[in-house]
């Protein structure tokens, strides 16, 4: 597992220096721990140090650790891809979905969504790179999908989501999550009040930031390799 405080410094100093290298230096960027596959001491420790955000992927293996952490003051995202039969307990248990790619999911994620519960916070997610082996909807199709969430009541619409095709090529990293934050751009600018773009994992933060993130994915670089 490693040390996480020290990787969390390690993180945040990479945020840091990040930010004062962007043109967008008066960017604000969140931290999403992704603790998918994390045994439940490693999400307190990492809780312990201040981090309130965590991501999971795996329905099955994320409810029974948000039993066993209900006593921390935690917000929980999923971010993995969700069959529209599990629709509801993630409507139920989290507070944050970022994968959801086609208005149906998004009907029953509203439809199942606990009336004592806040709206539940989604962002739209978009293969940027329009790769046939990825979840997303195709840029060309976010807009519309976005409009149909605003008219949703049980859904509050917060940015958009997006995992671009692998590249260890930093220009091409900021290139493609560029593309992301055009779109991003057109749709405020056409009157929507987006605020979140969740782009930029542990191996292409630098890039993200570079090209407006607010939100980052981060999960190896925090918890260390995912136990086998």
């Amino acid at each position: 597992m490693g040390n996480i405080a020290d990787n969390l410094i390690k993180v945040q100093s990479r945020v840091a220096a990040a930010l004062e290298n962007s043109p967008n230096r008066s960017n604000k960027v969140q931290i999403l721990a992704v603790s998918k596959q994390q045994p439940v001491d490693a999400i307190r420790e990492l809780a312990a140090l201040g981090v309130r955000e965590f991501g999971e992927n795996y329905l099955q293996d994320a409810l029974p650790k948000l039993e066993r952490l209900a006593d921390l003051d935690l917000k929980w995202h999923f971010i993995g891809h969700i069959q529209t039969n599990k629709t509801r307990p993630v409507a139920q248990h989290f507070d944050w979905v970022h994968s959801v790619d086609r208005l149906k999911l998004a009907r029953r994620l509203s439809d199942q969504r606990p009336e004592e519960l806040a709206p539940l916070n989604v962002c739209v997610q978009v293969n940027i790179s329009e790769e046939e082996s990825k979840d997303g909807i195709a840029p060309a199709a976010a807009e519309q999908l976005a409009r149909q969430i605003t008219e949703l009541p049980r859904l509050k619409l917060r940015g958009l989501m997006a995992v671009p095709r692998a590249s260890s090529d930093f220009e091409q990293q900021i290139q493609t999550f560029a593309q992301l934050k055009a779109l991003f751009d057109r749709l405020n600018n056409n009157g929507m009040q987006l605020d979140t773009l969740s782009m930029g994992m542990s191996h292409d933060l630098e890039a993200a930031i570079a090209a407006g993130a607010t939100m980052l994915r981060i999960g190896q670089a925090l918890f260390g390799p995912r136990p086998a």
